[in-house]
């Protein structure tokens, strides 16, 4: 027997053209270590260079039927590519047409070596833990877990309400159902990887697993933590022992060959859309790596997404709704003036203060709102035009009653500033943000503590004390006990936003943040009416998803359909959309961007993705190859060409 001699390496490239597997020769003295899933480096002719790379697979007989050059080494030991790694990023990147090695990128860390070492010793040294389901009782959870045991595809319909995990810590009532289901899965000897959108949700999920699993079976992969962190972790996760392995949306690439449940939560929130290239959504990673491993897949939310619906509807997922046992107490009122005199101080409704003020002699109360800072905006005073920077003109914001108006892009003060349009020099407030509604709450409400939570002043918890809780929307913190009552205020103003999803947007922020109300307690929800407010006081958010898919099927939006945004030169993308094969009524646009570049967008069915995927990234190749040199020769001239599938940014704002 001829023993394998041929690696088949996965340069790490940004370049299109270098999308593919290079066949290398395997020297005498590198055959023991090279093995696939190593670190590798390789001379690559057409750069002059030596690259980086990942062995992907050892052969008897390459695809090049030319003379071979050799690997120049083997970096480290460790297999990091896992094989279902590669699998999936190959896939993905086919799907989405990109490039595997930037899938790969997001799933496997720089090297730490130190950190590699140390690993290898303590791994000699430590036994295996033995990981016990512990019980929970939750709502629906013996149903959860009967069916991921079965490997099924689900689409959970969250609890509302908040559980304590012990030590006086309280989390979402899905927290403790998706560490359920983990522990009951990595019980059976397989693992679970669960994604959430930001590091809030991480914390309510790692407390809820920490009170059912031991330390050394969980593990954080995440963007936010060091290279050394990410590398250890990575490492742990390639121990082929049963792990509970929580991040956000990068955390679907994490090695796991022994997979059995891959958990959602909140797959609706923008965060799960990944900005860089191939643009993959955590829900589409994991529905091709379902596919791929057969393992159990759930969507966890209060709020369910029309994607999520799209595939119920389709039969790939099946709707799992527990009854619990007290549903959210939400009331509607219209934005009206008030009568109470402390209520129009606050400028809230009569009936939102008097329910805040009967609730706070029991706990804490929620106030949502729309924006962070003083007030969302400035503008002239004399015509009412939205006052912008004489720099840049950016937007002009004002932080505090007495702090002077700067750029919210540049930073610059508005010294000197006068309106383009009616060269008047007064600036009014236009609505009111986090601060400033805090501030107005506390002169109605006083004696009352006022907490401020938004993208600046992280809170992530508060007691059981009586409290006004003003916080942006997903920035809401969890509350002991539940919050005793909830405001959803700037509801007008949220929904005056031009977008595709802001229905369901707003519909997912509301129910999020009534969902951390104590049992009974009411959520005021003020200056909405209509299908919004009946799906959100039933409690019965599918049925607004399933609405709104429908009037998208006959609109011809996604998801309905799927998408593809082409950015480029007008000659570059022409020739894309006619290389795709698209219908020609499927095509919108081109739009002009910054000049010289355009954006057109195609609308096919799911069933035409894979070849208009393949199409589209032959042109971006080609693009790649044959792009002309400015005559300096310092760089190619026009814009890069730019696909991007699945893309929600140009239905986003009008």
């Amino acid at each position: 027997m001829v023993a394998a001699s041929v690696a088949r390496v996965l340069v790490d490239s940004p370049l299109p053209q270098l999308d593919r597997l290079f066949d290398y020769l395997i020297p005498p003295e590198l055959a023991e270590a090279a093995v696939p899933g190593v670190r590798v480096k390789v001379p690559l002719r057409s750069a002059g260079r030596v690259a980086d790379g990942y062995l992907v697979e050892v052969v008897e007989h390459g695809e090049y039927s030319g003379v071979l050059s050799e690997l120049e080494s083997v970096v480290s030991p460790i297999r990091v590519l896992a094989p279902e790694v590669w699998a999936l990023a190959r896939k993905a990147a086919d799907r989405a047409a990109g490039s595997a090695s930037d899938i790969v990128r997001l799933a496997v860390p720089p090297r730490q070596v130190r950190v590699e070492k140390a690993f290898l010793a303590a791994e000699d040294a430590a036994p295996p833990p033995v990981i016990t389901a512990a019980p929970i009782e939750s709502y629906g959870q013996r149903v959860i877990e009967s069916a991921l045991a079965l490997g099924e595809r689900l689409a959970v319909d969250a609890v509302p309400g908040v559980r304590e995990v012990g030590g006086g810590v309280w989390v979402g009532a899905w927290a403790v159902a998706m560490a359920g289901a983990a522990a009951s899965v990595l019980a059976a000897g397989r693992s679970a990887i669960l994604a959430v959108p930001d590091y809030r949700d991480q914390e309510q999920l790692e407390a809820a697993l920490r009170h059912v699993l031991p330390d050394e079976s969980i593990v954080r992969l995440d963007a936010k933590q060091s290279n050394p962190d990410r590398y250890r972790g990575l490492l742990r996760c390639l121990s082929g022992r049963p792990l509970a392995i929580v991040g956000n949306r990068s955390v679907v690439y994490a090695p796991a060959a022994n997979l059995g449940l891959i958990a959602v939560w909140d797959d609706g929130d923008p965060l799960h859309s990944e900005p860089l290239s191939p643009y993959v959504h955590t829900r589409d990673a994991a529905l091709l790596r379902q596919e791929l491993q057969e393992c159990a897949l759930a969507f966890f939310g209060n709020s369910r997404s029309t994607e999520v619906e799209r595939l119920v509807e389709l039969g790939w997922l099946r709707s799992v709704s527990p009854v619990p046992l007290v549903l959210p107490k939400v009331v509607p009122t219209a934005q009206q003036s008030s009568t109470d005199r402390l209520a129009a101080q606050a400028r809230i409704p009569s009936a939102a203060w008097k329910v805040a003020r009967s609730a706070l002699e029991h706990g804490p109360v929620l106030v949502q709102v729309a924006r962070p800072g003083y007030a969302p905006r400035l503008a002239c005073a004399d015509c009412g035009q939205t006052a912008r920077c004489l720099r840049c003109e950016g937007p002009l914001l004002q932080k505090s009653a007495r702090s002077v108006p700067a750029c919210a892009w540049c930073g610059a003060l508005a010294v000197n500033w006068k309106c383009s349009n009616c060269e008047g020099e007064k600036l009014r407030l236009v609505g009111n943000g986090a601060t400033r509604t805090a501030e107005d709450l506390g002169r109605a409400f006083p004696g009352v503590r006022v907490i401020i939570a938004d993208g600046e002043r992280q809170v992530l918890a508060v007691g059981s004390e009586p409290a006004l809780v003003i916080a942006t929307r997903g920035a809401e913190p969890i509350a002991a006990g539940g919050y005793r009552a909830v405001l959803l205020l700037d509801g007008e103003r949220m929904l005056a936003r031009e977008s595709l999803r802001v229905g369901e947007d707003c519909l997912r922020w509301w129910s999020n943040a009534a969902a951390l109300g104590a049992g009974g307690a009411t959520t005021v929800l003020v200056g909405v009416g209509g299908a919004l407010a009946t799906a959100l006081v039933t409690w019965r958010q599918a049925d607004y998803a399933r609405s709104e898919l429908a009037d998208r099927r006959r609109l011809r939006f996604p998801p309905a359909v799927r998408v593809a945004t082409i950015t480029g030169s007008v000659e570059s993308v022409s020739r894309a959309v006619a290389a795709s094969g698209v219908d020609p009524v499927d095509v919108l646009g081109p739009v002009d961007l910054a000049p010289p570049t355009v954006r057109t967008i195609l609308r096919f069915d799911y069933n035409h993705g894979a070849a208009v995927a393949a199409a589209l990234r032959a042109e971006l190749i080609r693009a790649a190859t044959s792009r002309r040199r400015s005559p300096t020769g310092r760089g190619p001239t026009g814009p890069n060409m730019r696909v991007r599938f699945d893309d929600v940014e140009p239905f986003l704002e009008a």
